[in-house]
């Protein structure tokens, strides 16, 4: 197979999976692992495909917001071991925010043993904390259809008035020079004020957030601590920034 064919063929695949791994691409091409290796090189350079650990995804744009059904089918069970993590620093007594984003949905079970007070401007997730009987107050104001985040001045003012002790915070993108990065301004709003309001900061990003970079920043990765699964070749350039909890599934 010819490279340009072959090539073609892996950029069809992924499209297919979403994310593809270098063995299922071995599979489907015929070829060797350090030929695939070479394709998804030359492939991302190109700005068709985006490498992530183990094989290849596509790249979005920087405006583009899957729906949260969809993001809370990817990497489930990393976002699962992320939230674990995440929900061992509640303590009893605490006032937290969390952001209306798939990993941090993964979140709200572990936490039904704890007497807190949750914020929320998701209203995903708000069958879920009132299944566990957590008590719960949701921000008011414009709903987003594709993502079901509450967002706009409404949510902003109500906003205000809070003061917590952790926040917990998703986010599209992360990089070394761009920090952390969402596609909606409104969101990237409700974000920004959130990190100002807390004490305790936490950012939950997934491996296939890394490199990537969404339309809006809204922190600087000083702004607040990392909780991820990514350990790849950049964890230590990204550990002089910020305090950083990586997780294993």
């Amino acid at each position: 197979m010819l490279t340009p064919e072959r090539q073609q063929l892996i950029l069809k695949t992924v499209k297919n999976d979403h994310t593809s791994k270098i063995k299922r691409l071995v599979e489907v091409t015929g070829a060797s692992e350090s030929t695939i290796r070479r394709d998804l090189d030359q492939l991302e350079e190109k700005g068709l495909l985006r490498r992530v650990h183990g094989g290849a995804s596509l790249r979005s744009s920087a405006s583009e917001e899957p729906p949260m059904i969809e993001k809370i089918t990817k990497f489930h069970n990393e976002k699962k071991a992320i939230a674990k993590s995440a929900a061992s620093l509640v303590q009893d007594g605490d006032c937290i925010f969390i952001d209306a984003g798939s990993t941090t949905y993964e979140m709200i079970p572990l936490l039904k043993e704890k007497n807190i007070i949750v914020v929320t401007n998701g209203l995903s997730h708000l069958d879920v904390l009132n299944k566990h009987q957590i008590k719960t107050y949701v921000l008011g104001g414009h709903v987003k259809h594709q993502t079901g985040a509450v967002v706009g001045a409404g949510a902003i003012k109500n906003l205000q008035q809070y003061r917590f002790d952790q926040c917990f915070i998703g986010a599209n993108g992360v990089t070394l020079t761009d920090g952390y990065t969402t596609p909606d301004p409104d969101e990237a709003a409700i974000k920004q004020m959130t990190l100002t309001l807390s004490t305790n900061r936490y950012i939950l990003v997934d491996h296939s957030k890394f490199e990537e970079v969404a339309f809006l920043k809204f922190a600087d990765l000083s702004d607040a601590e990392m909780i991820t699964n990514y350990n790849g070749k950049a964890i230590e350039e990204y550990r002089r920034k910020t305090n950083i909890k990586v997780v294993t599934t």
